[in-house]
C-alpha cells in the first residue's frame, strides 16, 4: 500500500490515458479491445473505491433476512466477503425450501435483490441502470 498516487489515481491515469491516447490511434480490433480495456480499468476502479460499503449493505440486509443475532459486519474486507457468501447461501437454502414463495418476506428478498443488482450495476455497467438509483 502506497500512499500517493492511490492504487485508484493510477487505475484512472492508465484509463485517461488508453481512451484519449491510445484509442484514437487505434482501428478496428485493436480499437476494440482498448476500449474493452479501458472499461475494465474503470469497473475494477469503482470496484475498489466501493466494494467496502457495498458489501456491508448487503450482510446488513442478509442478516436481517436470515435473522442473524451478529450485531456488526466482519472488520476485514476478506472477512466481509465470505460472510456475504454465507448468509447468501443461507438465503439460497430458505428460498429453496419455499420460504420466499410469499408473504413478507418474499417481498424483502424481492427488495434486496433489486437493491443488490443495482449496486452490483452501479459498479459493473452504471449505463444500464438508466434513471434508477
Amino acid at each position: 500500500m502506497q500512499d500517493r498516487p492511490t492504487a485508484i489515481e493510477l487505475l484512472t491515469a492508465v484509463r485517461e490515458f488508453i481512451e484519449h491516447d491510445v484509442v484514437p490511434g487505434l482501428d478496428g480490433r485493436k480499437r476494440f479491445h482498448a476500449l474493452v480495456a479501458a472499461n475494465v480499468i474503470a469497473v475494477v476502479t469503482r470496484e475498489l473505491e466501493e466494494e467496502e460499503t457495498l458489501l456491508v449493505g448487503e450482510w446488513r440486509r442478509l442478516r436481517d433476512l436470515v435473522q442473524l443475532d451478529d450485531a456488526a459486519p466482519p472488520g476485514r474486507l476478506s472477512g466481509l466477503r465470505a460472510a456475504v457468501r454465507a448468509l447468501n447461501e443461507r438465503l439460497v437454502e430458505r428460498i429453496r425450501a419455499g420460504d420466499a414463495d410469499a408473504g413478507s418476506f418474499a417481498d424483502a428478498v424481492r427488495a434486496h435483490v433489486r437493491t443488490t443488482v443495482a449496486e452490483k450495476l452501479r459498479v459493473a455497467n452504471p449505463k444500464m441502470l438508466g434513471s434508477a438509483p
